[in-house]
Order: structure tokens, then C-alpha cells, then sequence
């Protein structure tokens, strides 16, 4: 899934390049060329699909030229999760109606990619073998309001598995002193909203508690692959639901396990995630750029250009950024805000700033 705008990473990902088509870590790889690569140590290259907007069509292609235009699935609107899922099992379904199927973010770090690599495999050979909805979940080390939270029931699934529990129930984002409760509860995961499950297992739900949506794509069969599916795919994105996978299917079906891996995951939905995995100085500040001066400073994440000097003086658990256009100066505690932030820009300045 590579189709966000990443607005909580502004003034860095904007809406004509956001998070997923830049080198956020600076190693000389995009978040979602990582992402492609790592799913290959899983299946062929030629069986990956991205399902992206319109508009990043071209940038995929560029970052991924190993791919064809055929597995580029092309939204003309956002719709959230489950019409996206909805499309590539049905694109997929055309090509395989045995698959088993991954669904990746394309925007999210994983640091230990052999440990990855190991539980996708264990969760597909589970959901080969099970009528199972299976979701990978991180233990929480901090009582973070940006992440959903899996609450899971304390029983033991399969014995060769004990990581694989069966879900109890699903919670988005929570206030901090509920997050801090579920930390404390010992029965709380992470959502990593990393999915596995077999096409027919994923399409029987969608039958079940998204018809309406699952129906739409249905009457794509004899399109899919051809010169008619983007005008089809138009018209159903003009009618199709705006609804999460968790929302829609996940949090209503029954047979829905987690499996609690640690593979050194974080979704970089926000800079203070950002920081976490940022190599820091002797005053905690993860800084980027080739003359930023700190006075007094601590425990900020700085991205400056190169080019540019920039001076900071007592500041502390600030996040400063400048790209382009547009500079950031926010406390960390606040980066929830972010969000509303570039919705206010839109509405008062312009796009042409977000």
C-alpha cells in the first residue's frame, strides 16, 4: 500500500513526493524501494503488487524498475484500506485464486529483516493451513497515543506458535493516560497493520461485512489486466466506501489472530519515530545537515538543507525541519498536531506549500 500522503512528516512529505519516495534515513534507498526489497525475500519480484494513487503512478515505476505497469494498481481517490485491499485481491484473484496474500505498508522501517522474513513465512504457512485473518503485532515498549492497539486473549493457539494469539479486541489511536493503562495491562500490541491471510479467507470476509464494497470490484471480472480497468476502477472509486480494513473487516470477524513479533519495526508515522531510530549526538539531538550550530540544545530532531546554516539556542525536545518551501518548528510532545497543521496551510495559504 503506497497511496498516504504522510502528513504528519511535513514539510519533508508533501503530496507530490511524500514519505514512502524518500530517502528518510539517508542511506541511499527509499522507504518504499526497502519495503519492495524485503518483500522479495518472500515471494518473486513479478508477484508484488503496489497499490498507489494516480498521481505516483510514475514515481513507483522510476523507484521500482524492476516492476511492470501491470502490478502498479492506480487509485483515482483515496478511499482508506479496505477498497485498496478490496482491488489487488481481485486483480490478484484473476491471476491466482489460491494465493496467499501480504499486505505491507510501504512507508514502515524494519530493522531486523531476517527476523521479518522469519514470522511472514511462519503466518503464511499458518493462514495456508487456517481460515485465519493474521495481523503482526509489535510489543509496545512506550505508551504511544499514534498507533492502534490489539488487545489479545491469553491462550495458546498452536503450541509450534505460542507468539499467535487470538484477537480480542481492536482500539485506534487512545489518549495517553488509556495507552498507559493497555501498556500496563501486559495484553496490548501494536498494530503494525501488516496483514496476512489466504485470498479466499480475506474475500469471504469482505463478502460478509463489506458486501457492498467486495460487490463493486466483482463486477471488474474480464477488466482487470486490460485497457478497460482504468475507466472501471474510476467509476468504482467514485462510488466505493471510504472505510479501514480494521474497521471494516478486522474488528468484526471472528477468526482474527496476532502474532507478537520484535524485528525492530517503527511505522515513521511521525518525527518523533523518526528520532527514535536517528543516530544521536552527545546532547540527544539527531541532527541532519551539514551546518546546523546547537547552543543549549537537547534532545531535538533537526532536518536542514545542506546548503544552509541554521543556528538553534536553548531549545529542548523540539523538532525543526525545513524542506523547500516550508519550515517546521514544533515541540515534540505536540507532533500529533502536525496533522491539523498542514490541513490549516491547505485551507489558508494554498497547496502549493503542502
Amino acid at each position: 500500500m503506497a497511496g498516504g500522503v504522510g502528513a504528519r512528516f511535513w514539510p519533508m512529505s508533501k503530496t507530490s513526493k511524500p514519505k514512502q519516495f524518500i530517502d528518510i534515513l539517508g542511506i541511499g534507498k527509499t522507504l518504499i524501494q526497502m519495503t519492495f526489497d524485503r518483500l522479495c525475500s518472500i515471494c518473486p519480484p513479478e508477484n508484488v503488487y503496489i497499490v498507489t494513487n494516480d498521481i505516483y503512478r510514475d514515481q513507483v515505476l522510476e523507484q521500482l524498475p524492476g516492476i511492470s505497469s501491470e502490478q502498479v494498481l492506480c487509485e483515482p481517490a483515496r478511499r482508506n484500506t479496505a477498497p485498496c485491499i478490496a482491488y489487488a485481491n481481485h486483480v490478484i484473484l484473476s491471476r491466482n485464486p489460491d494465493a496467499i496474500i501480504v499486505v505491507a505498508p510501504s512507508d514502515h522501517i524494519i530493522l531486523n529483516e531476517n527476523e521479518f522474513t522469519k514470522n511472514v513465512l511462519d503466518a503464511m504457512h499458518v493462514a495456508a493451513n487456517n481460515n485465519w485473518l493474521i495481523t503482526l503485532g509489535i510489543e509496545p515498549s512506550r505508551p504511544d497515543t499514534g498507533y492502534g492497539y490489539i488487545q489479545f486473549i491469553e491462550n495458546e493457539v498452536l503450541p509450534t506458535l505460542p507468539k499467535l494469539k487470538k484477537v480480542k479486541t481492536f482500539t485506534e489511536k487512545p489518549n495517553l493516560e488509556l495507552a498507559r493503562n493497555f501498556l500496563a495491562s501486559g495484553d496490548f500490541l501494536w498494530n503494525s497493520g501488516i496483514f496476512i491471510w489466504s485470498l479466499k479467507t480475506i474475500n469471504k470476509a469482505f463478502d460478509e461485512f463489506l458486501p457492498e464494497v467486495n460487490e463493486l470490484f466483482k463486477e471488474g471480472y474480464g477488466k482487470y489486466g486490460t485497457a478497460h480497468e482504468a475507466e472501471f476502477i474510476k467509476n468504482t472509486y467514485s462510488v466505493c466506501r471510504n472505510i479501514s480494513i480494521d474497521y471494516g473487516v478486522m474488528e468484526k470477524a471472528d477468526s482474527v489472530y496476532v502474532m507478537s513479533v520484535e524485528f525492530g519495526w517503527s511505522d515513521l508515522g511521525t518525527w518523533g519515530s523518526l528520532y527514535d531510530i536517528r543516530k544521536k549526538d552527545d546532547k540527544q539531538n539527531a541532527i541532519v545537515g551539514n551546518h546546523v550550530m546547537a547552543y543549549d540544545t537537547t534532545g531535538c530532531i533537526v532536518n536542514m538543507p545542506n546548503d544552509k546554516i541554521i543556528v538553534l539556542q536553548g531549545l529542548t525536545d523540539y523538532i525543526v525541519v525545513e524542506d523547500d518551501n516550508a519550515l517546521l518548528i514544533c515541540r515534540k510532545e505536540d507532533e500529533q498536531q502536525i496533522r491539523q497543521f498542514v490541513n490549516d496551510i491547505k485551507v489558508e495559504k494554498g497547496e502549493k506549500f503542502v
